[in-house]
């Protein structure tokens, strides 16, 4: 069986990081846009990272401009955005599709674990969410009406 341990991503500064690492933390896997009415959620993720980030929790945030071109600054440009605007502390990886020919591999699979409306695997707009629990496994995913307020109630269940 494949969990989120078998995946390695990058983050915005080039660094490889392997999954295997985060395995005991509980995760939320997020697909960000910096120009996106959805883009607000940035302050709610960074409260839930403070809120949970000491009982095992991360937050990961992947820039992707696959939605009405939301996303169109390079990694630099993307982490002052979100710095400046948000005070975003969470990992931010490099920017990634989440469908297509050239989607990343951890969004393959989150998306075939957990599917969205109808039982679609596309992602259909910015910062649909992936919660992961502490074994590495897919447990919901929320689409980007769901703000992350309204998940912390799913992430202290998994804490």
């Amino acid at each position: 069986m494949t969990t989120i341990a078998d995946f390695t991503v990058t983050t915005n500064r080039g660094e490889e990081i392997d999954l295997a690492d985060k395995k005991g933390k509980v995760l939320l896997v997020v697909n960000t846009a910096s120009k996106c009415g959805f883009t607000p959620q940035y302050d709610g993720l960074e409260k839930v990272f403070q809120q949970f980030k000491d009982r095992d929790f991360e937050v990961l945030g992947f820039p992707c401009n696959q939605f009405g071109g939301q996303e169109p600054g390079n990694a630099d440009e993307i982490a002052e955005f979100c710095k400046i605007n948000f005070g975003v502390t969470f990992p931010l990886m490099e920017k990634v599709d989440v469908n297509g020919d050239k989607a990343s591999p951890l969004f393959d699979w989150m998306k075939s674990e957990a599917k969205g409306l109808m039982g679609s695997t596309s992602i259909k707009w910015n910062f649909t969410k992936f919660l992961i629990d502490r074994d590495g496994n897919v447990v919901k995913r929320f689409g980007p009406q769901d703000t992350p307020a309204m998940i912390a109630k799913h992430i202290e269940k998994l804490l």
